[in-house]
């Protein structure tokens, strides 16, 4: 077999849907499996759609994701250009092609005699109207018309479309590489445009082509493509290429959480989480800008992001859920891809972000400490924020929270939790407090081993247990009942602060002990 080549090929159209980051990814996957190539080919031929802006952003999210073609209009290989509006050259001579052999006609239908058709054939109960094998024959086209009128039409400059001319009874085979044998009749497909009255091609001719002229060897897509696919495989059987026809895999639909219905671009803002990769502002319907949260901005790391994308209609066929992107592609198969849709689960993306966050190396995570620090007015050296990241990365799932987590080193509590102060803040938790707070005072430093060596002696000396001053303690340091090692917080404080803080705290709730 040649080498693998494999495309992605977005329209520039608006926001990555996280579908089409699924869609990217499995072909990154596929081609570093086989050693083959990944390329980014952007279809740009509808000019109408067009948005602004649309392919940097396609260009950024991928980069974020670590999913980086090896061929793409910004690093070009052999088979470019690799955006479909510099190619329109290469597409006029395969319609001309077409039409020489009779698999394809003009179409001078205005878009007035197109609606009557449809209005017609739905007086008539015909389910979906098409232009096809049959209603073609009573259109303006150049099968109904004579070579005269035809050429007339062009010459003073009527507009018109190129369609394909499907076979009226035909079955059309495709073996899925996911789903199996797929069969169609020819009768349920319409005459597609191939080339539009502005001279570009259709989605439908150019990728067929542009696939031929670089060599792809699989399509992997979505599965909204499905419905295309046969017409697809007539476009290469018409243009001599059906040997070298790729592979077809069209993937699962994305889900929404509830199972009900395909994840929609809307459906983040309703349903409270991103479905984008990055943030972006876009124009919509109305023509005022749009703006599209995305998961980078939310706060999750690039490789979860990708762990969890993996898993949405693939599995490895064993327990293991953490996967580096090596071992992804070390693991990743078509036949893996389940064919039912897979639901989305925010509750997941939040564990995977978790997860690797814990795997995070703390020196890594100390700069967001040290910039928060830093905003807030405070300061805090590179080993200091390298403990503290330590301490708070197993209890956060988002890299923001750090610092807020980490603020209980820098500020002083501005209240105490009210459940605790009535269940924990005894007269003998005061004693012992008072005589730790006074032991902290004098020193200058101390480690977390000496912190509680030095309380278990202010216990000793009063004979009252630790289980009944912890929280009381932990309450005096940070305001709060729970949190991380108390021992390692007064180690990164230092015993002054710590010092301080037990003494503001035995003077703020002096009302409130309990006997």
């Amino acid at each position: 077999m040649s080498q693998v080549r494999v495309r992605f090929a977005p329209s520039p159209t608006g926001a990555l849907h996280i579908g089409g980051v699924r869609t990217a990814l499995y072909n990154y996957l596929f081609a570093k499996k086989n050693d083959g190539k990944f390329i980014l080919r952007v279809e740009d031929t509808d000019q109408s759609r067009y948005v602004k802006g649309a392919e940097e952003y396609i260009k950024e999210s991928l980069e974020w994701c670590g999913i980086n073609p090896d061929e793409s209009p910004y690093h070009p290989g052999e088979f470019g250009p690799y955006r479909q509006s510099e190619r329109k050259d290469l597409y006029k001579q395969y319609v001309d092609q077409l039409l020489e052999n009779d698999l394809a006609y003009y179409a001078f239908d205005t878009p007035e005699e197109l609606d009557a058709m449809r209005e017609r054939l739905k007086e008539a109960k015909v389910h979906n109207p098409q232009y096809n094998s049959i209603t073609r024959m009573q259109m303006s086209n150049s099968l109904t018309l004579s070579a005269e009128d035809v050429k007339s039409k062009i010459d003073s400059g009527v507009p018109y479309v190129v369609r394909i001319k499907v076979p009226a009874k035909e079955d059309i085979r495709i073996n899925d590489l996911i789903r199996g044998w797929v069969k169609v009749h020819s009768s349920t497909i319409d005459d597609k445009v191939l080339m539009k009255s502005d001279g570009m091609p259709t989605y439908h001719l150019a990728n067929v082509v542009d696939d031929h002229l670089m060599k792809i060897t699989h399509v992997i897509r979505g599965e909204e493509w499905l419905p295309s696919a046969p017409l697809h495989v007539l476009l290469y059987k018409f243009l001599g290429w059906e040997e070298e026809m790729p592979q077809f895999a069209h993937l699962p639909l994305l889900l929404k959480p509830d199972g009900n219905g395909k994840l929609s671009k809307r459906d983040g803002d309703k349903l409270g989480f991103p479905v984008f990769p990055i943030n972006g502002d876009f124009p919509g319907k109305d023509g005022s800008l749009e703006h599209f949260s995305g998961y980078r901005e939310a706060g999750y790391l690039p490789d979860g992001f990708i762990n969890f994308i993996a898993f949405l209609g693939w599995n490895p066929g064993t327990e293991q859920e953490i996967f580096s992107v090596p071992e992804l592609v070390e693991n990743f198969s078509l036949e893996r891809i389940n064919k039912a849709g897979a639901k989305f689960d925010i509750e997941k993306a939040k564990w995977y972000n978790q997860q690797y966050l814990k795997s995070t190396p703390e020196n890594e995570l100390a700069n967001y400490i040290i910039n928060g620090s830093k905003e807030a007015g405070f300061e805090c050296s590179e080993s200091t924020a390298i403990k503290i990241a330590g301490l708070l990365k197993e209890r956060v799932t988002f890299i923001h929270e750090l610092w807020d987590d980490a603020k209980i080193f820098f500020e002083l509590p501005e209240s105490y939790d009210d459940k605790v102060v009535k269940k924990k803040w005894t007269q003998e938790a005061v004693t012992v407090l008072t005589d730790y707070g006074t032991t902290l005072g004098s020193l200058d430093s101390i480690n977390s081993e000496e912190a509680k060596s030095t309380l278990e002696q202010s216990l000793e000396k009063f004979g009252i247990n630790i289980g009944r001053v912890m929280q009381a303690l932990r309450l005096s340091i940070t305001g709060a009942g729970g949190g991380p090692d108390l021992m390692m917080i007064i180690e990164v404080l230092g015993p002054k602060e710590v010092s301080k803080r037990i003494e503001i705290a035995i003077d703020t709730l002096a009302e409130r002990v309990k006997s």
